[in-house]
Formats: C-alpha cells, structure tokens, sequence
C-alpha cells in the first residue's frame, strides 16, 4: 500500500489533463473561427477563389 502523502505527490496524470485542457482550447479557438466564418461570406469566397484558380488552370 501506498503512504498517503505520495498519492497527495503524484504527478502522473498530470500530462494527461495539461492535453486535456490544450484540447479544450484549440476546440474552442475552432468553434469561435467557425462560427465567425459561417456569420459571413469567408468560407464562400474562399473555396469560390480556389475553384477559379482551378479551372483556370485546366483551361
């Protein structure tokens, strides 16, 4: 058995919540961009300038 001041001291599942919490913020960067984007014509004219560029391209 463990002492009980070494499970007060272990770090171990320290990593897994410091991803954790990284995940959460790229999550809510993403969600934020997203619902940004959608609110405007971004996302439209975007994919309408590759497509142009695209046809062009193939003559």
């Amino acid at each position: 058995m463990r002492h009980p001041m070494e499970l007060l001291t272990d770090e171990s599942a320290q990593a897994t919540a410091e991803y954790a919490l990284v995940i959460l913020g790229a999550a809510a960067i993403a969600g934020a961009l997203i619902a940004w984007a959608g609110g405007t014509d971004v996302i439209k004219s975007f994919f309408n300038k590759i497509f142009h560029q695209l046809m062009g391209a193939l003559g």
